[in-house]
């Protein structure tokens, strides 16, 4: 299983790997690597290198040798938990029922702008995060429960689409307790998010559970009036946004549509 898993992960990489191996950054280090492998273990190449090993033997990696590349596989996991793909298996991605709008980095402040009088829930996420892949099933669940024509629900991969995250000032960094980011948009401004950012600019820790979800951003209230709203003929009126529980407004604007 140890072996099959990597296996698996690098065929199920293998369009991505093709498109970045067409760069010539990426290619001149993949030969460089794989000059290096075969300069070190490839007789006679090998036989008049230097050794520490107490066999002798040059061909084979000595423990210095070993120390370092253990030691550089471990910083290129912690700078970029993407890298990780080859060597493990990411966990599967939701599947199943939702009403969600999936965004790109051009149709999200489209579909804000489009009509101000809808009321946005958006998670910003990515693929790589397994926090984000805990929170999916989660997520869409609450968006068959509350989903209606006042109040949508929307996601963008900002592990895609890096000037979203720019723009709405969520950290990708592979240590980042950013992911994912819940922000309510409300007449096409940002109203809250979580977790919230304190002054340092960190998250503040939060736990993305259904219930703290419902209450924190006053879901049942929203969808009640969201729903009086539809009835009376979808007339919705401007500039009357319900408050959340907790009301910050740092910056950012995005609409989303279903």
């Amino acid at each position: 299983m140890a072996v099959l898993a990597p296996l698996i992960a690098l065929v199920y990489s293998v369009p991505r790997l093709s498109r970045w191996l067409a760069r010539p950054y990426y290619l001149l280090s993949a030969l460089l690597s794989a000059a290096f492998l075969l300069v070190r273990k490839l007789p006679p190449l090998c036989s008049s290198l230097p050794t520490q090993r107490e066999d002798g033997n040059p061909c084979d990696f000595d423990w210095r040798e070993v120390e370092i590349l253990m030691f550089l596989s471990a910083i290129v996991m912690m700078k970029n938990r993407r890298s990780m793909f080859l060597m493990t298996c990411k966990p599967p991605l939701y599947m199943g029922p939702e009403y969600i709008k999936y965004f790109n980095d051009k149709t999200i402040d489209e579909e804000l702008e489009r009509d101000r009088r809808v009321t946005w829930i958006v998670e910003f996420f990515a693929n790589w995060s397994n926090d984000c892949q805990s929170f999916a099933p989660i997520y869409a669940d609450l968006s068959l429960k509350y989903n209606c024509t006042g109040l949508n629900f929307g996601k963008v991969d900002v592990g895609r689409y890096t000037d979203v995250s720019t723009r709405y000032k969520v950290s990708t960094s592979p240590l980042t307790k950013q992911l994912p980011t819940l922000i309510l948009f409300q007449g096409g401004k940002e109203v809250m998010r979580r977790p919230q950012i304190d002054k340092k600019g960190r998250a503040v820790s939060w736990t993305f559970s259904e219930e703290n979800v419902i209450r924190e951003f006053n879901l049942n209230e929203l969808y009640q009036r969201a729903k009086k709203l539809s009835k009376a003929g979808d007339h919705i009126p401007e500039g009357q946004p319900v408050a959340p529980t907790t009301t910050e407004v740092p910056e950012g604007e995005s609409k989303k549509d279903k």
